[in-house]
Formats: C-alpha cells, sequence, structure tokens
C-alpha cells in the first residue's frame, strides 16, 4: 500500500480524532495520502492538520493508482464515496463515526489494526454489485451519475395518491404495483430502505437483487428475489405530472411517461473486510441487537 484517498462529509471532534489516529498510522508506514477537497477544507478552516496534504476534487482526478479509499462517517458516507470511485476499482474501508454501520465498520479503537492486517494482506475484498438506470426520455442527471450501490427507488411526488408501477422483467409482464413507490435494492441494500419495508437480507456475494413495494395498496404484494442478470422495466402512472427517482441519497424529479430501464451495472465496488471480522458477525450487531437485549434481561 503506497498512495491511498481519504473521503469525508462532515467535520465533527470525533471524526478529526479518527482521522489524525488514521494518518499517524499510514505517515508511520510511508503511505501518501490525499484528500476530498471539500473535506480537507472543513479541517483546514478548523486548523487541524499540521501540514498540507494533496487533493482530489472529483472522479477524474483518481485513479487505479490508489491502493483504497478511507471514509469517515457512516454508510451514507460510503454511498457518496461510491460517486468518485466508479468504475476506477479502488477498494473502500469505512471508519465508523456514524450510527448504524452495516458497510464502515471500523471503529476508532481499531483502525491501526486494520491497517496493520491490510499491509500484510490479511483481509478479504467483497465484491459489491450497484444498479445501473437509463431512462426514455433521457434524464440529464443521470447522465454521469446513473448508478446506485444499495437502490434504486420510485416514490410519488406532492400527492397522498398511490402511483401504479407497471413491472416488467426481461420484457415479460410481472405486476403493476398500487404503492407509495417502489424499491430495487442489490444484496448491500438490502439492510437499508428495503429491509424497513419488510424486505429481506441478501448477503453481499448473492448474485441477487430485491423489489420491495412501499406501502402496496394491492395486500398481497410482497417483495421479490430475482437475478441479478435480470432486466428491469418501469413505466409510472399517477395522478400528478411527475414523481420522483432516487439512487441511493441522489433524488430527482422525472415528468410521467417516463421509461425506465434498470439493470446490474457493468462494474463492482469492493469493500475491505480486515481477517478480524465477519459481515455476519456484523449482520448480528446490527439486525439482532434485540435478541441480545433479551438475553442480557434473562
Amino acid at each position: 500500500m503506497k498512495k491511498v484517498a481519504i473521503y469525508g462529509q462532515a467535520y465533527t471532534t470525533l471524526a478529526e480524532r479518527e482521522v489524525k489516529i488514521l494518518l499517524t498510522v499510514l505517515e508511520k508506514n510511508n503511505i501518501v495520502v490525499f484528500f476530498e477537497q471539500q473535506f480537507y477544507n472543513l479541517f483546514i478552516e478548523n486548523n487541524s492538520l499540521n501540514k498540507k496534504y494533496p487533493t482530489y476534487a472529483h472522479f477524474n482526478d483518481l485513479s487505479d493508482t490508489f491502493d483504497v479509499m478511507f471514509t469517515i462517517g457512516g454508510d451514507g458516507t460510503i454511498l457518496r464515496a461510491v460517486t468518485y470511485i466508479r468504475n476506477l476499482d479502488i477498494p473502500i474501508m469505512g471508519i465508523n463515526t456514524g450510527r448504524l454501520g452495516f458497510l464502515a465498520t471500523i471503529q476508532k479503537d481499531q483502525i491501526e489494526e486494520a491497517i496493520n492486517l491490510m499491509l500484510k494482506k490479511e483481509y478479504t475484498l467483497q465484491e459489491r454489485s450497484l444498479l445501473q438506470i437509463k431512462t426514455s426520455p433521457a434524464t440529464e442527471d443521470f447522465s454521469e451519475l446513473n448508478f446506485a450501490l444499495n437502490e434504486v427507488t420510485i416514490a410519488r411526488r406532492n400527492t397522498t395518491s398511490m402511483i401504479g408501477i407497471k413491472t416488467s422483467l426481461n420484457t415479460e409482464y410481472l405486476t403493476n404495483y398500487w404503492a407509495d413507490g417502489l424499491i430495487i435494492a442489490t444484496p448491500t441494500g438490502s439492510t437499508g430502505y428495503s429491509l424497513s419495508c419488510d424486505g429481506p437480507v441478501i448477503l453481499p456475494d448473492s448474485k441477487s437483487f430485491v423489489i420491495t413495494p412501499i406501502a402496496p395498496h394491492n395486500l398481497n404484494a410482497r417483495p421479490m428475489v430475482i437475478p441479478d442478470d435480470t432486466n428491469i422495466l418501469l413505466e409510472v402512472s399517477a395522478r400528478e405530472k411527475d414523481f420522483l427517482i432516487s439512487l441511493d441519497s441522489r433524488i430527482t424529479t422525472v415528468p410521467l411517461g417516463t421509461e425506465i430501464k434498470i439493470q446490474k451495472a457493468p462494474f463492482t465496488i469492493k469493500s475491505i473486510l480486515p481477517k478480524n471480522q465477519s459481515y455476519l458477525n456484523t449482520l448480528r450487531g446490527k439486525l439482532l441487537w434485540g435478541e441480545d437485549i433479551r438475553n442480557e434481561s434473562l
């Protein structure tokens, strides 16, 4: 490991502490550090860095010469970091300063150990599939960032009325969902919005996506797991003249009559899992905490 990038969205005393721990370990191992420009500016404004660092501000400023990107924050920070990495194949390690971290799993007291394990190549890479969207007519907001790591969501806008979402899989009609919206989630996104709408948890290496309706009117509509090589076609009907499409946390308004094609993206995102961690252990800690409380009360 010779060159790394650091990305974050907010300056907090917790983020400052963790960045300083990270910098100390990296510089002790003679690793070159690049900061995302806006995150770097927050540290400069707070006089929190004792030296200057090179920066990047866009996908075009990075390359596959970077060995890893460290994110400082929660899972939302990682979703934003993906817009910088895209298809560059730079692995991500998330240092958690948020609340619930399925992706950002490294705690501040684990930073040095995690980096040492990386330097000794004692880790695994989890490949995470993404969704890619194409609309007809074309939507300008999706011209560059047309992918999502967690989910693509179709939702009603400015109305209490449901929308109809005609859904076809590989050109064959499936059903028309009457609901507040529809979530198409990756295995990574299965522990996010989809889960809160009663969708299943899917392990990261599963070759599947899940279709989850949001508050469906047709009560027999249930989440559906599909192969990740499925081509999905959506057409929306509604009383309003437009509706919402969100790719992770990026939301766009599109006019009624827009045809939406969703499929697996041609690239993956790689997350680093140190030898001393496991995904199933993370699931137990994040999803089954109620069971732990019951056991402690016995």
